[in-house]
């Protein structure tokens, strides 16, 4: 496996509220994390390195996820103990009221493939040169779209398109949507709504499907370009790609 990850301020914002890491622990399995903060007096920054640090600690701590139930529980179990820390600090540091962050995790080991969100930052698998999206946006927009009150393409230039309707810190009961995903996959890649809202997926596919590129190249080719296209949030990915077709954990 080859993993890369790389966060970038974008050409507008003056600070990087996302937050990233992938880890991999003794049993080679591999913890991929996503995410992107939102709140005043630079919070959300706060939130998103409350939560990336906390899930990585405890990754590192464990020598197996265990089983595929055993991950699930385990991600719900730190999910809670990240909404409370995030409510629980904004209690002791009144001015950061209403700080939040979304969150996107990948859990890859020898027998399974897990995805799990809250927020609007996406979990994609490459497979067979194609992009596929596995997680849902939990966004105002998206309810509406699948409502039936707005079209897909009214979606995309909606001005309330950012509008979260679930993050970390925002309730006092927080639960992740999960996935689980065929693991005979090509890459895995997650991403802040900074990459999402500059490129299309049919763009981000082909700097992942170029062949000439390596992984840390195609990483920094894909911020680069969103930068180009006017950067107006902060970019974050963390990519993992499988070392040959038929390479195993």
């Amino acid at each position: 496996m080859k993993t890369f990850y790389l966060t970038d301020a974008g050409r507008v914002r003056d600070h990087n509220e996302d937050s990233v890491t992938i880890l991999k622990n003794q049993s080679n399995e591999y913890l991929l994390i996503v995410a992107d903060g939102m709140g005043g007096h630079r919070a959300g920054e706060v939130a998103s390195s409350l939560a990336v640090t906390h899930l990585g600690t405890r990754f590192s701590e464990i020598a197996s996820i265990g089983s595929k139930l055993d991950a699930v529980n385990w991600l719900n179990d730190n999910i809670n103990e990240i909404n409370k820390g995030i409510i629980d600090y904004t209690k002791k540091y009144p001015e950061t009221t209403g700080m939040g962050t979304t969150l996107v995790v990948a859990l890859l080991t020898e027998d399974y493939l897990i995805f799990g969100n809250i927020g609007d930052s996406r979990g994609y698998v490459l497979k067979n040169k194609k992009l596929h999206k596995v997680t849902k946006e939990h966004t105002l927009v998206n309810l509406l779209v699948s409502t039936g009150e707005l079209s897909e393409e009214e979606a995309k230039n909606h001005p309330k398109k950012n509008v979260l309707m679930k993050a970390l810190g925002a309730t006092d009961a927080c639960e992740l949507d999960i996935f689980d995903v065929d693991k005979d996959i090509d890459g895995i890649m997650l991403c802040s709504d900074g990459l999402t809202n500059m490129l299309t997926d049919s763009q981000i596919e082909k700097v992942l499907d170029d062949e000439e590129l390596d992984i840390e190249s195609k990483v920094r080719k894909l911020i680069r370009k969103s930068n180009a296209r006017g950067g107006t949030d902060n970019i974050t990915i963390a990519f993992l790609e499988k070392e040959g077709k038929d390479a195993s954990l």
